[in-house]
């Protein structure tokens, strides 16, 4: 507890990965000026990814916007650069974090889909479609055979940090989507995992991802991929919203 007078210590991180430079990537990277300009984090290096080399967050960067964190952006597509990232000894993104865009494809799931492929290339690896919806109150297929899924009916604020008492119903946030993987794999057998990345709320307002847990997913599907063909769910989530995809290797 922090009381009258302490500071906190900061929270310290290796890279932090900012996930687009436009309108949500840049009031990230603001969030993020904040809380290092105020002494509540401190990070190696701030690393924003877009393909548009004029994207927003360039634009404000040359106002002088982000004074007081170490921030580069990066010409890139996602999967690209993802691929390079994760790809790194593990122990080198041990303080490594992701910053998801709300609206950005399921590019951690395409991740593992790419590094079974390269590992297996005579083998099928494909998505699979849930064999039943989620039980959560909003839930949609895409035809990619990708879900999205939802707790929430209505519309959130991008700035939500899904506390303990949810802002719009104004009642206990008794919901969470790991949880709900873990029932959905326990009634469904043919499947393993889940496996779970987790954006929680970090820092004013930011949600992060751990990039270990992203690569320690990938050594544990080849494990289970070198014992034969297998179909494991894989979600990246928040409490209240997240993308699956059930990844089978045949």
């Amino acid at each position: 507890m922090t009381h009258l007078g302490e500071t906190a210590a900061p929270l310290t991180y290796g890279r932090i990965v900012i996930m687009g430079g436009g309108c949500y990537g840049s009031w990230y990277a603001q969030q993020l000026t904040r809380a290092a300009q105020r002494g509540a984090l401190q990070a190696r290096e701030v690393v924003v990814v877009d393909r548009d080399p004029e994207c927003r967050v360039v634009g404000l960067q040359r106002t002088g916007s982000f004074n007081g964190l170490p921030l580069t952006v990066v010409g890139s597509d996602w999967d690209a650069y993802v691929e390079s990232w994760l790809g790194q000894a593990p122990e080198s993104l041990a303080d490594d974090m992701m910053v998801p865009s709300p609206l950005m494809p399921h590019v951690c799931l395409d991740w593992l889909i790419g590094r079974a492929r390269a590992r297996w290339p005579e083998r099928t690896i494909r998505v699979a479609p849930l064999e039943q919806a989620p039980a959560t109150p909003w839930e949609r297929a895409s035809p990619d055979g990708r879900h999205y899924v939802s707790f929430a009916t209505w519309m959130c604020p991008v700035n939500c940090i899904e506390p303990a008492r949810c802002p719009h119903t104004r009642g206990a946030r008794d919901w969470s989507m790991p949880p709900m993987m873990r029932r959905y794999v326990e009634d469904n057998p043919s499947l393993l995992g889940p496996v779970i990345f987790h954006c929680s709320h970090r820092t004013y307002g930011v949600g992060m991802i751990d990039a270990a847990a992203i690569a320690d997913a990938d050594r544990q599907l080849a494990a289970w991929g070198a014992s034969g063909p297998c179909a494991v769910l894989v979600g990246t989530v928040s409490h209240c919203h997240g993308a699956l995809g059930v990844l089978a290797i045949d």
